[in-house]
Formats: C-alpha cells, sequence, structure tokens
C-alpha cells in the first residue's frame, strides 16, 4: 500500500461524500496541483479507486475503511461508486 511521503504536512479536508454527493469530477480522471497529495478515507462501505495515468502503471484498488488510497501528485486518477459510502479527502504539500 502507497503512503504519504514523510514531511508533507495535512491543510485541507474535503467534505465527506456519499454515493449521492460525490462530485461527477471526482468520477472522472483528473489530477491534483503540483506537490499536492490525497488521502482518500472511507468512512463507511468501499470505494473503487483508479489510477488512469498513462505515464504510471495502472492500478485498480478496492477502499475500505481499513484501506486508505494515496493519490500522488499530478498523476491523473478517478473514482468509482460501488454502493453505499462515505468517504474524505484529506489534503497535504
Amino acid at each position: 500500500m502507497r503512503s504519504l511521503p514523510e514531511g508533507v504536512a495535512h491543510y485541507k479536508s474535503s467534505p465527506v461524500f456519499t454515493e449521492e454527493t460525490v462530485p461527477a469530477a471526482l468520477q472522472r480522471s483528473h489530477t491534483t496541483a503540483e506537490g499536492t497529495w490525497g488521502r482518500i478515507t472511507i468512512l463507511e462501505g468501499s470505494l473503487l479507486y483508479r489510477i488512469t495515468d498513462e505515464r504510471v502503471p495502472a492500478e485498480e484498488i478496492l477502499l475500505t475503511p481499513e484501506k486508505f488510497g494515496v493519490v500522488e501528485p499530478r498523476i491523473e486518477h478517478e473514482v468509482s461508486i460501488v454502493g453505499p459510502v462515505r468517504f474524505q479527502v484529506d489534503f497535504h504539500r
């Protein structure tokens, strides 16, 4: 499992999203800004996280409360709803 690098600090969090409130932009390929890392934390349920960037190996991970996702700066990714879910993204730089 990927982890956040040493030395990054939390600077903001998204709202808590559900299967009904997750923005459409998160469900299609997008990136974070240069130097911005994300940690996707599942509070309930599960979420499918895909790394879609052609510069790195494709990856698909089922995130659960026990398994968080790490978003690397400028790497294209997306999420897919697989059922009821509550999750939040914490941003670090």
